[in-house]
């Protein structure tokens, strides 16, 4: 089973600004599908946006080897810059 690590959309405010889940799920599943492994969270909304994800869970999932998507990606570079 390949497994990809993505962002899934987790709910709306008022203003129609979508906050979402970084997740690990089947590279078969749709995108807001059922997850495997829930490892954090990404709140564009807020100012400054944020990000907030399980290193360790995270890992433990590359190791596996599941595919992080571009933008959880550049997400990962950022919450470990910071």
């Amino acid at each position: 089973m390949e497994v990809i690590i993505r962002l899934q959309k987790a709910g709306k405010s008022a203003n129609k600004r979508y906050n979402y889940r970084i997740v690990a799920l089947s590279k078969a599943s749709k995108r807001d599908g059922r997850y495997l492994d829930l490892l954090g969270y990404y709140d564009p909304a807020k100012k400054p946006a944020f990000a907030s994800l399980n290193r360790q869970k995270l890992d433990k999932w590359l190791k596996q080897g599941a595919q992080m998507s571009d933008t959880v990606k550049s997400l990962a570079k950022k919450i470990k810059d910071s």
